[in-house]
């Protein structure tokens, strides 16, 4: 599960990425220009974005106004960092489903959200494990009479060519067709 992390290039980005980082979730950084955060966003469709309003709030306002209503974003949670006091009003009223947090609050956020996750993926992966037991019992219960006859051969499965697509059947052979004659009139015997 990856986290997409907006802010722009400075000194201090690479300490709070790997803050971020620490939680467990990766973090793929981009810068919040047109179209690049876009085609970021929609290349890893990440579980969360992240983005830092420490540098030009009025661009990073518009870049976070565009995600949260694109229609591969809009349902993604979108998480600010540090915004200014003077934008904050503006920002609660344009983005009024994103979480204003801290650097710790959303490194602790993305921590339970990869337990979360980790969690959910131990279940789908127990509950795969016991359908296939299931399966493997039910087989062998419905075996277990059929044990002294001899097995169905297997369906034949068609040659498939380099493509990979089945080779075309082929149709059957026409039957050879005499030649079209002229129809033979009453014959006249030749005269000597």
């Amino acid at each position: 599960m990856s986290l997409l992390y907006l802010h722009f290039e400075s000194p201090d980005r690479a300490g709070r990425v790997q803050k971020l980082a620490k939680s467990g979730a990766r973090v793929v950084v981009a810068e919040p220009r047109w179209p690049g955060f876009h085609e970021v966003a929609k290349k890893e469709k990440p579980f969360a974005i992240a983005i830092d309003f420490s540098l030009a709030p009025s661009h990073i306002l518009e870049t976070a106004d565009y995600l949260a209503k694109a229609k591969e974003t809009r349902e993604t949670p979108m998480y600010l960092l540090r915004v200014p006091n003077d934008r904050a009003d503006l920002v609660r009223k344009r983005l009024p489903h994103a979480f204003h947090v801290t650097e710790a609050e959303l490194a602790e956020k993305l921590g339970e959200i990869e337990r979360e996750a980790a969690e959910k993926a131990r279940q789908k992966k127990e509950a795969a494990a016991q359908a296939r037991r299931l399966a493997r019992a039910k087989n062998a219960k419905a075996a277990a009479p059929a044990a002294g006859k001899p097995a169905a051969p297997p369906p034949a499965r068609p040659k498939k060519t380099a493509a990979g697509k089945p080779a075309p059947k082929k149709k059957p052979a026409a039957k050879a067709k005499k030649p079209a004659g002229r129809k033979h009139a009453a014959r006249v015997p030749k005269k000597k």
